[in-house]
């Protein structure tokens, strides 16, 4: 497929060299491209199609890279990617060793912030303009953020600073009714209201229009306007926090959007543009179903994308289900008896597997938006009402409610219960999304409770006993499909700090943690290794520890996590504090202390050594010498 204005455009210096009415040609173009690129490659789809004329107007009106756009989570930052140089190299998009799906600094000199994360523009933004008035640096900077984003107290901790510090930066609210999920919340009601009256914008300019003819009286008419406004436009709360607020306008009028912004980088102070755009736009089938298409897989882009979600199942079924479909087979399956819990979820319901839940129980299910820190208080205030919270949340978005886990949560010691999703490496979302800390995070907290199933039966029982356990409780599980072990729907407590030996063999023990036991087996019907299931971080299986030393001479700790403070660190604590330590040989293996890069799962964990070959490999290496006596 040829694209005769998009070859030609390899920065946005050649894109500012087109006259206007080519716009609408090429943003066709770029409409395509991201179509037939995304369904080969898989990525973020429809927030990237809605996106297409907003980017080209920016990129056309300021003079980037020295103004600077700080783009939000980056779900529609693609073609951004595509205009700034990275055209011909968006066949690797989200693989290894490709670009990433996220805007990133040392990828390009346009990339200002590297994102992954919502809500971080405004306040990115803002310490961009100030940092470069102080240098005496006269450019723009424009953060470009989602209504969804907008559910976050970040976004409004930044407006507020912004409005209050009179800076020269411009937000752009990219409106789309939409985050991931449907938006949830008043933020949402309240967005909603500006849509509705829309009306107010079509009369003032056909009323401007008219009173252009008259100056003395359209003088007149803004002055009422001003009193007026405050009814029919509610944007005066943006007002109010300092900005000046213009819009909403339509986010796909290329002329309308070329006009607005030239005419807001004249003007100096915090300036606030709110634009209206379709997610999916120009693809139907994303219009028609932009959850569907927000995150894809490779798929025909006639045929459109075809469901390949397993249904749970159990029994006899053969079909391996993912850990997050465990978790919500094992949420539904739950709710059938018990009643005092509700579950959480910070806009992450398709993600984290609750949608049948959110349909069959909806007033025990609550979307808090994306807004992690609210969702553990929450959740905290609810426990301590009797009521068992269940919060299910990414591994990577744990992090952001990380003061309120411990002040809230732990420290009170209520019985939370947090399922955690996406452990480990993740694959195609990178390093911003790795789930490769929470061990090492929540093993420091007092009164925690740390299982890490090794199956999908062990997980939906470790679901169980979290859920009856009267302590804070997480279990953690990583971003793939089981290996097949059948559910049983029976549930049954687990003893909590016990683990289970599932392989016996001689002088070399293997103490696996997770889902890495599989690969652990593997490697030891190579070594005739002994491997533990060890089942729980925290509280660690201490009897079985001393047993294992007293049979052994070598031990590997086995995680998908740092090694840094992680379930290899508590056993070393433990052989130091029983005073064994130099009775045993002792190797931590895990996740180097580095960011793992973006790729699939299966080529990360072998660059980690944490498949079969890479742990044979460290013990060889470990113990050269030693190793044929083993």
């Amino acid at each position: 497929m040829t694209y005769p204005l998009l070859d030609k455009i390899n920065y946005p210096k050649d894109l500012r060299k087109l006259k206007k009415e080519q716009l609408y040609r090429l943003s066709q173009e770029l409409r395509e491209f991201i179509l037939t690129t995304v369904s080969s490659t898989g990525g973020h789809l429809a927030s990237n199609l809605g996106s297409i004329e907003l980017t080209i107007a920016l990129h056309y009106v300021y003079n980037t890279p020295e103004d600077l756009l700080v783009w939000d989570v980056g779900h529609q930052s693609y073609s951004h990617k595509i205009l700034t140089g990275r055209r011909d190299k968006m066949s690797s998009l989200r693989q290894y060793n490709g670009l990433a799906g996220f805007p990133k600094r040392d990828e390009s000199e346009y990339d200002t912030f590297g994102v992954g994360h919502s809500s971080t523009s405004i306040s990115a933004a803002l310490g961009m303009a100030i940092a470069n008035k102080h240098k005496g640096k006269n450019n723009k900077t424009v953060a470009i953020i989602g209504d969804g984003a907008m559910t976050a107290g970040l976004a409004f901790e930044g407006l507020n600073n912004a409005g209050w510090l009179d800076s020269n930066i411009l937000v752009i609210l990219n409106d789309n009714e939409m985050s991931i999920s449907e938006n949830v919340g008043a933020i949402s009601k309240y967005f909603s209201a500006i849509l509705a009256s829309r009306f107010y914008n079509s009369v003032k300019q056909k009323a401007n229009v008219a009173l252009s003819l008259v100056p003395t009286v359209q003088k007149l008419a803004h002055r009422v306007e001003e009193h007026v406004k405050g009814m029919v436009m509610p944007s005066t709360f943006f007002e109010e926090l300092g900005f000046n607020y213009i819009g909403p306008i339509d986010g796909h009028d290329l002329d309308e959007l070329v006009r607005t912004l030239s005419k807001i980088k004249r003007l100096s102070g915090p300036q606030f543009l709110h634009i209206v755009t379709k997610k999916g736009q120009g693809y139907k089938l994303a219009e028609s179903n932009p959850i569907g298409y927000h995150g894809v897989t490779k798929f025909n882009p006639v045929e459109g994308m075809k469901s390949s979600s397993a249904s749970p199942a159990s029994g006899g079924a053969s079909a391996a289900l993912t850990y997050t479909q465990v978790f919500g087979k094992w949420l539904c399956d739950m709710a059938k008896t018990e009643t005092e819990f509700i579950a959480i979820t910070p806009a992450m319901r398709e993600g984290s597997g609750m949608v049948e839940f959110a349909r069959d129980y909806p007033d025990k299910f609550f979307d808090v938006g994306i807004a992690e820190q609210h969702a553990v208080t929450f959740a905290a205030g609810a426990a301590t009402q009797g009521i068992k919270p269940i919060v299910a949340i990414y591994s990577t978005f744990l992090q952001r409610g990380y003061d309120q886990l411990i002040h809230d949560v732990a420290l009170q010691n209520l019985p939370v219960m947090f399922a955690i999703d996406r452990a480990g490496i993740v694959g195609a979302d990178g390093p911003t999304h790795i789930g490769a800390f929470d061990l090492s995070y929540l093993r420091c907290i007092p009164n925690m409770v740390i299982m890490v199933p090794s199956n999908e039966n062990e997980c939906y029982q470790m679901l169980w006993t979290a859920y009856k356990t009267k302590k804070v409780c997480a279990v953690r599980y990583p971003r793939s499909t089981g290996n097949g072990s059948l559910i049983n729907e029976n549930m049954q407590l687990l003893a909590l700090g016990k683990g289970e030996v599932v392989r016996q063999g001689v002088k070399l023990a293997i103490l696996a943690f997770g889902t890495l036991v599989d690969a652990a087996v593997a490697a030891a019907d190579e070594l005739n290794a002994t491997v533990c299931n060890m089942r729980f971080v925290k509280p660690l299986d201490i009897e079985l520890i001393k047993t294992i030393v007293q049979e052994h001479d070598y031990i590997v700790t086995l995680e998908e996590n740092v090694v840094c403070g992680g379930a290899g660190s508590a056993c070393n604590e433990f052989l130091i504090e029983a005073g064994i330590i130099n009775e045993v040989a002792v190797l931590n293996l895990g996740i180097h202390d580095h960011f793992p890069p973006h790729g699939d799962q299966k080529t990360l964990l072998a660059d980690e050594g944490l498949d079969k070959a890479g742990i044979i490999a460290a013990i060889k290496q470990k113990w050269v010498n030693a190793y044929n006596k083993i």
